[in-house]
């Protein structure tokens, strides 16, 4: 009877083979499928936000509300990885790998890392924009002020506000760093475990257990950032600059180094190293 999943090395491989294609794939594609990978990732910040907002507020315990919040939030990589598109962070595991087999180019990779990136944020924004703020399904409270609290938590840099009557303090530039380090460790094994399973459910509780995970605990993840801040932004409590200097640049290096190395590299080292 047929194995209806792969082994790691057999799983490895298949990373670099689709770092393969990655390195050649039209521009156009690129493009395209970057911007479906990122508004992705913003539906399920949307169903996050919508199922938790007023939550806290509430009184509902922090766990209950991260809880719920991890419980709905995997949605978004589900699409990225059975529907297929383009998302940065989970080429920061591919595109190393298939470096370090000889079957993507260093140029392949800056420019595939580059164009995601950019497109994942247009997506993202679009999402945040259309069809959360000119909706009016995140810009009226309690939906509003659970949106502005989690913008202005990860933009602020470090800066104390005032959340549900109380003083909250927001990440500074090295906790969003070290959190998006373990954010990606734990998205790209999520990717990694769903190219892993050879069916549909396999794939799904495959990336749903560890994107749970990684949004439960509260690690960054750049390209939900790029839809939770913009809303921040809409609504009045953040600015451009702080959702670039505070978190973007952070939260980017973060997580190239949690997939590429922790993952990628990993991978590579110790079921390709050698091999044709």
């Amino acid at each position: 009877m047929a194995s209806s999943f792969k082994s790691p090395a057999d799983t490895a491989k298949a990373c670099v083979a689709i770092a393969e294609l990655k390195n050649s794939a039209p521009m156009s594609n690129l493009i395209v499928l970057s911007f479906l990978a990122g508004a992705y990732i913003a539906f399920g910040g949307l169903l996050a936000e919508v199922v938790t907002g007023g939550l806290a507020a509430a009184g509902a315990p922090p766990g209950i509300v991260k809880l719920l919040f991890g419980a709905v939030f995997p949605v978004g990589l589900i699409l990225v990885v059975i529907a297929g598109s383009e998302l940065f962070t989970g080429n920061c595991m591919y595109m190393p790998m298939g470096l370090l087999a000889g079957k993507a180019s260093a140029g392949g990779l800056a420019r595939n890392w580059v164009v995601s990136w950019i497109f994942n944020l247009v997506g993202s924004i679009f999402v945040a924009y259309c069809l959360a703020y000119l909706t009016g399904i995140l810009a009226v409270d309690p939906w509003a002020a659970g949106a502005l609290t989690i913008a202005k938590t990860k933009a602020l840099g470090g800066a104390q506000f005032i959340a549900a009557g109380k003083a909250t303090n927001s990440l500074t530039w090295m906790q969003v760093f070290w959190r998006a380090i373990g954010c990606n460790w734990l998205v790209c094994l999520a990717v990694y475990v769903g190219i892993a399973s050879d069916d549909i459910v396999g794939k799904v509780f495959g990336i749903w257990f560890p994107i749970f995970a990684f949004v439960a605990i509260g690690f960054e993840h750049v390209v939900a950032n790029m839809f939770f801040i913009p809303v921040g932004i809409f609504l009045g409590g953040v600015t451009w600059n702080q959702f670039f200097v505070n978190n973007m640049i952070p939260a980017t290096i973060g997580n190239i180094i949690g997939g590429a190395i922790f993952v990628g590299c990993i991978y590579w080292f110790t079921y390709l190293r050698g091999s044709d």
